[in-house]
Formats: C-alpha cells, sequence, structure tokens
C-alpha cells in the first residue's frame, strides 16, 4: 500500500516545476515537427510527404502510451519515467537532426535514421507526457485541476514560442552543422532542465511499498487484464471516445485555416500568419478563462469543468459556422474577430477537458491513473495524425465535386463543427468523478455524480 500519513496536495511551485517539464517536451517537439521539416522541404528539396509521414509515425508510435501509464503505476515514482522519456526524447530529436544532415549525402540512410529517430521520439513523448499527467492527477488537489492544466500548457506553447525564436535566430546563416549545433543545445538543455525540475519532487513517503508473494501477484496485475479493467468502465470508455472525437474536430483545422485565409479572403502569406496569431491568442485567453473560473473561490461558482468542456465544444461548434458564413460572404465578414472566438472556444474546451481528465484518471480503482491517462493519450495522438489529414483531404475532395473553393471550404469546416457538436453530447454523457482522496476534502456538490470504485486514492505529495 501507499504511505498516506502526514501527505499534501502538490503546491503551485511544484505545478510550475511540472510545466517545466512541459517547456523541455515542447522544444524538442517543435525542432523536430517544425525546424527540420522545413529544412526537408526547402533546403534539400525533398517531398513534403516525407516529414509528414515521419510526423504522423511519430503519433502511430504513441499508441503505447497505455503500457508506459501501466509501468509508471506499479512502479515506485513516476519520476524515473518522466526523465526516462525526455531522455529518449532527447536521443530522437538530436538523432533526427543527424538524419536531415545525413539526407544531404544519403537520402536512403538518411530517411532510414528518420524513422529510428521518429520512433524514439514518440516513446519519449509518450512515456514522459502521460507519466506526468499521472503525477498532476495523483498529485494535485481537485481545487487547483483546472489551473495546473492552464500552467502547464501554456508553459509548454512558451516553450515552444521561445525555441522557435531563439534556435532560428542561431540557425542563420544556415549550414548543416549549424543545424546539428543548435539541436545539440535544445535537447540537452531539455533534458537537464527536466531532471533538474523533477528532482526531489515526489516526496519519498509517496513511494509505493513494495508487497512480496502472493500480495505483490495482486497488487501488480499484468497490463492486459488491468486495461480490460479500465475499458470496462463506462465512464471511461465514453471519455476515450470523447477525446478522440474532440482531437480530431480540434486538429482538422491546422491545415486548411490559412490556406483558406488566402483562397476566400485573399490573404498574403503574412496576413494569413498574422490571423493564425490570432487564433493562437485566442486559445491563450481561453486557457486562461477556464483556469480562473475552475479553481479556487470560483471553483463551481462559475460552472464545473464538464460545464465547460461540453460548453467549449459547443462554441466551437459555432465559431466555425460563423466561419462557413464567412466563406459564403467574402470579404464582407469580420474573420479575425471569428477567428479569435473559435481560439477562445478551443482553448477554453481544451484545458476543461484535460482537467476533467485528471479528474477521470483518479475516480476508479487506486494506482490505475497512469493507464487511463495512456488510453486518452493514445486516443488524443491517433485524432491529432489523423485530424489535418482529413481536414485538408475534405477540402480537396469538395473541391472537385463543388462549383466554388468557398463551397468545399465551408463543407469542410461544417463537417468540423458537426463533430464538435458531437463531441459535446459525448461529454454531456461523462459522469462527473468523486475524488478517491479524502486528503483532498469533498468535491463540490456539482461534480459528485458517481462513488469511488475502489479503495482509497494515494495522497499528493509534495
Amino acid at each position: 500500500m501507499r504511505a498516506d500519513a502526514d501527505l499534501k496536495p502538490m503546491g503551485w511551485l511544484g505545478i510550475v516545476r511540472c510545466g517545466l517539464v512541459q517547456v523541455a517536451l515542447g522544444a524538442v517537439v517543435v525542432l523536430t515537427t517544425s525546424t527540420l521539416n522545413r529544412v526537408m522541404v526547402v533546403e534539400l528539396a525533398l517531398p513534403a510527404m516525407l516529414p509528414g509521414a515521419l510526423v504522423g509515425w511519430h503519433y502511430a508510435v504513441q499508441l503505447s502510451r497505455p503500457r508506459w501509464g501501466y509501468g509508471s503505476d506499479m512502479g515506485g515514482a513516476r519520476t524515473p519515467w518522466i526523465v526516462g522519456g525526455v531522455g529518449v526524447l532527447a536521443l530522437g530529436g538530436f538523432l533526427a537532426a543527424v538524419a536531415t544532415y545525413v539526407m544531404g549525402s544519403s537520402t536512403a540512410l538518411g530517411v532510414t535514421l528518420a524513422i529510428l529517430a521518429f520512433t524514439l521520439i514518440g516513446v519519449g513523448v509518450g512515456a514522459a507526457g502521460t507519466s506526468l499527467l499521472a503525477l498532476l492527477a495523483t498529485r494535485v488537489g481537485p481545487d487547483r485541476r483546472a489551473a495546473a492544466a492552464t500552467i502547464c500548457w501554456l508553459m509548454m506553447i512558451a516553450g515552444i514560442a521561445t525555441t522557435a525564436g531563439i534556435s532560428g535566430a542561431f540557425l542563420d546563416p544556415f549550414t548543416p552543422e549549424r543545424l546539428l549545433a543548435v539541436s545539440a543545445v535544445v535537447v540537452g538543455s531539455a533534458f537537464v532542465l527536466t531532471a533538474l525540475t523533477l528532482w526531489r519532487l515526489e516526496s519519498r513517503s509517496a513511494a509505493v511499498r513494495k508487497p512480496t508473494g502472493d500480495a505483490q501477484k495482486a497488487d501488480r496485475p499484468p497490463f492486459r487484464q488491468v486495461i480490460a479493467e479500465i475499458w470496462a468502465e463506462t465512464d471511461a470508455r465514453r471519455f476515450t471516445v470523447f477525446v478522440f472525437a474532440s482531437m480530431l474536430a480540434y486538429s482538422m483545422q491546422d491545415l486548411i485555416l490559412e490556406p483558406f485565409a488566402g483562397h476566400v479572403f485573399a490573404m498574403t502569406p503574412g496576413q494569413s500568419t498574422q490571423l493564425a496569431g490570432v487564433q493562437h491568442g485566442g486559445v491563450f485567453v481561453g486557457m486562461v478563462l477556464v483556469g480562473v473560473a475552475c479553481s479556487g473561490w470560483a471553483r463551481g461558482r462559475l460552472g464545473t469543468l464538464k460545464d465547460w468542456t461540453v460548453g467549449g465544444c459547443l462554441a466551437s461548434g459555432a465559431a466555425l459556422v460563423g466561419v462557413v458564413l464567412g466563406a459564403m460572404v467574402a470579404p464582407d465578414w469580420p474573420i479575425r474577430v471569428n477567428v479569435f472566438l473559435l481560439g477562445l472556444a478551443n482553448g477554453a474546451f481544451a484545458v476543461a477537458a484535460i482537467g476533467s481528465m485528471m479528474n477521470l484518471a483518479g475516480a476508479g480503482k487506486a494506482r490505475r491513473e497512469g493507464v487511463r491517462m495512456g488510453l486518452w493519450g493514445a486516443a488524443q495522438a491517433i485524432a491529432f495524425g489523423l485530424g489535418g489529414f482529413l481536414g485538408a483531404a475534405s477540402v480537396d475532395l469538395a473541391r472537385t465535386q463543388l462549383a466554388s473553393v468557398e463551397s468545399a471550404y465551408a463543407v469542410a469546416f461544417g463537417a468540423e463543427a458537426v463533430l464538435f457538436v458531437i463531441s459535446a453530447a459525448l461529454a454531456a454523457r461523462v459522469a462527473a468523478p468523486r475524488s478517491r482522496d479524502a486528503a483532498h476534502g469533498p468535491p463540490h456538490e456539482s461534480e459528485s455524480t458517481v462513488a469511488s470504485a475502489a479503495g482509497p486514492q494515494p495522497s499528493p505529495a509534495e
């Protein structure tokens, strides 16, 4: 069993330290999915489908997330899985840069190395990301989970933006050797930051006291049994379908919003990039809004995480209906305001969904948090891998069947709006959980709809 005595929920400093791990993850991922993508397509003149396939492969590898979550559940602590995952991610990130360098002289060898590199990237992101979310789910009190989700994801965005800006400055004037040097600094810094940030974050008193003999067998059931138990839980299964549907809708717009701005509103590349910035600004505001509304004194007074999840999906669908109308009456449509509202709704639903994920991870049987997070992370990875492709493909298909490009984009965004409405209906069917952890105190009345399915939940640690 776990030692529950004298443990406290993770404080704000601990949450920020977890956010720094997200900074490290974002730094390596943006290097591999953005910078190296551009080098392959522009400097090396390789087909754009090559980096697209590699990024898709790294999402496919993340189907292993439930297995990594199981490992951290059965082990004595989450930290080794997070640090180890970031280590594998850093190795994969640098190997991806080496592969890009090698492609300049041998495409076949470079692609082979790139496949290995993106496999490591998928494993690293899956192991570290799943275990980090499980750590937050088990160590952060219910009154701080929305704020924790907001802090961690905003810090990840900050890490992506900072890395892109600084590494971009040092990459000019571009040479393959400079690319290797910058990559080495980024991945090395990410690993060191993670190791230092997590040093002694988990209290020793929170470690698992490992049983022996028959008790050990009962305490460490096989992975297949655990995943079957979780899939048998109605709310866990419903939430998995919701995560897939909502993240599919969320990612479908990624590859078509800027082309839409150019085709329909005649925006220049610079103007369409600024429009994307407007959307990200809306996402930022939406995340902060939910973090404030569902934390501290405001928790329950301004709506629950479930309310914001359902409402955010419906608002995203409504904003997309606005985009559809804009396609029909362009250029006489306030597209920037519309896109800002879309980002606002997207940010609100995303953070609320992550907060709900943390709550649900601890709602069932103890020591299953990592597997639940892994299951939902795998659903999200599949959705992200498919979403961008399906969004772009739907526009291409619609353009072959319809007379105008405006109508083609209207169909694509309309389909996305419908998917968000379906996601809202799915979220509404998921019962808000009652925390197992007495140390967190009783949940708010509006969040108490189901009782615990098993024994006491481990208390969070500093």
